[in-house]
């Protein structure tokens, strides 16, 4: 047999460990109080699977194409194990609780397995310990430990978690549970100390973030949480990421006007045919999102929007889909993201027949992106010359001596950068936020120079 490999050079602890987080923004909020936990537990904690005596594994099970990733994962790290004996693997997160006696059948070497509600105690999960805590998914608070692995001008904060929607091709409630906010002054509370630690912009993520407070009788719950929000000392930018269009109201535009929120709407419209959305279990098909489009930008100038759309879901033909390109033609959104329809046994259009072929779904996807590529190409272009405020994010990877950040038009991980040069003599940007005149683009990035 041959003897387990170690890794040449390196020294391992006793008590190390590698977390691979995949999926959103959500999940990875969950993988950094996993890692709070487990510093906090003693654990050292190393970024390569091949240094770990443990190898976490934080996987997602919201579509297909995320499930085939994340046991994609589990068979590499799995492989390491093979060449390292002692190595144990753990798997966590949404397919876990989608799925876990399909997992453990598939995947016998995963030495321990744990869902969506034991995050906080992952050092148990780790030793084999049984758990004390509450059986229902996990919401972390600004009292519990969480290493933030953004840039450190930027972080995540989840506001929520769970969904009490039910829209028809949709798996999270089935995964998460029902809407569940944290408290305003929790979030207040962590936003303010994010601020000192010297981040300058807040993301607000959650399954339908303008839905916070309703399960706790407020409908106003984010209008009041954003206005809090925007008297905490040292943030720059405040965005909200994933809001539901039926959401975007007068009191929520007018809040958004403030000098410290982004304007950037996260609309998922999901499709423009009224009957398709009707089997989707959603609203606003598009003579009626149109109009909110419009509102949006009437009431605040310069508002960019961004939306998800769902293609080859059953019964759409070509009239449908010929209505899907005419909406993203007229919305001309700044951003968007296409995915092709994924049955999610469950839901209530798990039962629909399957009209489209996989690869007709592939070419619509596509087809809709190409036609967005070149709507987002004219509106990079039409900044050129023009000077924006830029987040800086850290040195640009692709290209030596330029720097990388975001505009307030641009979110972080979904949407396309600023890279830019810094002026002779000039090591580094000399603040965290910088003014970048911008001199190219392309369908997804900037480029520019910084101003002095």
């Amino acid at each position: 047999m041959r003897p387990p490999r170690r890794p040449s050079g390196v020294r391992r602890s006793p008590k190390t460990i590698a977390l691979i987080s995949l999926g959103c923004a959500k999940n990875l909020v969950d993988s950094e109080v996993m890692l709070g936990a487990l510093k906090k537990a003693g654990y050292g904690l190393v970024p390569a699977p091949e240094d770990a005596d443990v190898v976490i594994v934080n996987t997602c099970g919201f579509i297909g194409p995320a499930r085939e990733e994340a046991e994609a994962t589990l068979r590499r790290i799995l492989r390491l194990k093979r060449d390292d004996p002692a190595k144990k693997v753990v798997a966590a997160g949404c397919y876990v609780e989608r799925d876990r006696a399909g997992l453990r059948a598939r995947f016998p070497g995963v030495d321990a397995w744990t869902g969506v509600r034991s995050f906080d105690e992952i050092a148990a999960v780790v030793e084999g310990r049984p758990l004390s805590g509450p059986d229902r998914t996990f919401l972390y608070s600004d009292a519990s430990p969480r290493l933030v692995s953004t840039p450190g001008s930027w972080a995540y904060v989840k506001v929520s978690e769970g969904c009490s929607h039910r829209c028809g091709f949709c798996a999270i409630p089935l995964i998460k549970g029902p809407y569940v906010s944290r408290s305003t002054a929790s979030i207040v509370r962590e936003a303010r100390a994010l601020a000192a630690q010297g981040v300058r912009e807040i993301d607000l993520i959650s399954h339908d973030t303008t839905w916070f407070g309703r399960d706790r009788g407020r409908r106003d719950g984010f209008v009041a949480l954003l206005e809090r929000l925007g008297r905490v000392g040292g943030l720059d930018w405040i965005r909200f990421l994933y809001g539901y269009p039926e959401e975007i109201d007068g009191p929520l535009l007018e809040v958004m006007a403030g000098p410290k929120f982004c304007r950037y709407f996260d609309i998922p419209f999901q499709h423009a045919d009224a009957g398709l959305l009707r089997l989707m279990k959603r609203g606003l098909a598009a003579d009626r999102a149109l109009r909110l489009v419009d509102r949006i930008r009437m009431k605040l100038p310069g508002a960019a929007i961004r939306t998800s759309l769902i293609v080859g879901f059953p019964g759409e033909g070509p009239k449908e889909f010929a209505a899907l390109r005419r909406f993203v033609e007229a919305a001309r959104f700044d951003h968007l993201g296409v995915f092709a329809y994924s049955p999610e046994r469950g839901t209530s259009s798990y039962g629909l027949a399957e009209t489209v072929r996989p690869g007709v779904k592939e070419d619509r996807r596509r087809e809709i992106m190409d036609l967005q590529a070149a709507i987002s190409l004219a509106h990079n272009r039409s900044r050129i010359g023009q000077t924006i405020d830029v987040l800086v994010e850290g040195p640009d990877a692709r290209a030596g001596g330029l720097w990388t950040g975001r505009s307030r038009f641009q979110a972080p991980e979904v949407d396309g950068v600023v890279r830019f040069g810094l002026p002779p003599g000039l090591a580094e940007p000399p603040s965290s936020i910088v003014r970048v005149g911008v001199v190219s683009a392309d369908p997804y990035d900037l480029t520019g120079r910084l101003v002095p």
